[in-house]
């Protein structure tokens, strides 16, 4: 589990850019103009009440991220009522999976809680790119599969959360990554867009779960962690050079 905020750390960005459009620009019918400062940050530490749940939370996407290209209302549908913000900053540069796309809008998946949540952004006020992984954890194997254009490039045994203190199931992504110098642990720390489901707080953070290494093997195959993922040293390296935004799907197989 992840504590407070350290050093962010830079990652490799191995993206296929699929270009941006002009900033939007509000038309005739365009709802009310709101004060997007005054809305709640969508980040690790916020709670957006409004927010959509993840209608299909069991699906892989086609690899399709954006990244705010400014501070961005989040909208509860398009052209809906605006309930949260996003900025182009979160450990470093944040990317967020598209999950669905309707006319000039995309779904994104949203690194708040409560769990699983979405919303809607303007496809013109996002960087689009794309990135050829997928990494898929599989609670109840104890295992992590690493995918590149949907073949595997990597399978290792890892740990999961003990049974007070599990590992969410569900559809989330790499948010950023960073070192922390006050732990021995890992050298690199990947947090994701999800949280633990029964510790609202954790080491003075908001309870975000991570992917970490362990400096022990019985750190592996069992399930004893506040609700990280501990993987072998040779899967954090490998997991470092993956984009972020990049989708990490957990299941119970």
């Amino acid at each position: 589990m992840v504590g407070g905020i350290a050093l962010v750390l830079a990652v490799v960005l191995g993206f296929t850019f699929l270009g941006s459009g002009p900033a939007s620009t509000a038309g005739s019918d365009a709802p009310p103009v709101v004060d997007v400062s005054t809305l709640p940050l969508a980040d690790t530490y916020g709670v957006i009440d409004g927010a959509p749940v993840d209608p299909s939370a069991d699906a892989p996407t086609d690899g399709v991220v954006v990244h705010p290209e400014r501070r961005t209302p989040v909208h509860a549908a398009p052209d809906g009522v605006p309930i949260a913000r996003v900025e182009p900053t979160q450990f470093g540069d944040v990317w967020f999976p598209v999950i669905a796309e309707q006319g000039d809008w995309v779904q994104i998946l949203l690194p708040s809680r409560p769990l699983g949540s979405t919303g809607w952004v303007r496809a013109a006020d996002m960087e689009r790119a794309t990135t050829p992984y997928r990494v898929e954890v599989h609670l109840g194997s104890m295992t992590m599969q690493l995918l590149r254009d949907e073949s595997v490039v990597g399978e290792w045994t890892i740990g999961i959360g003990a049974p007070d203190t599990p590992t969410p199931a569900g559809r989330t992504f790499i948010l950023g990554a960073f070192t922390d110098a006050a732990q021995d642990f890992s050298p690199v720390i990947l947090p994701l867009g999800t949280h633990s489901p029964t510790l609202d707080t954790f080491g003075g953070g908001p309870g975000t779960v991570a992917i970490h290494t362990w400096p022990t093997a019985d750190g592996f195959g069992t399930a004893a962690s506040n609700g990280c993922i501990r993987v072998p040293q040779d899967a954090l390296e490998e997991l470092v050079e993956v984009p972020l935004g990049t989708l990490v799907m957990i299941d119970q197989n």
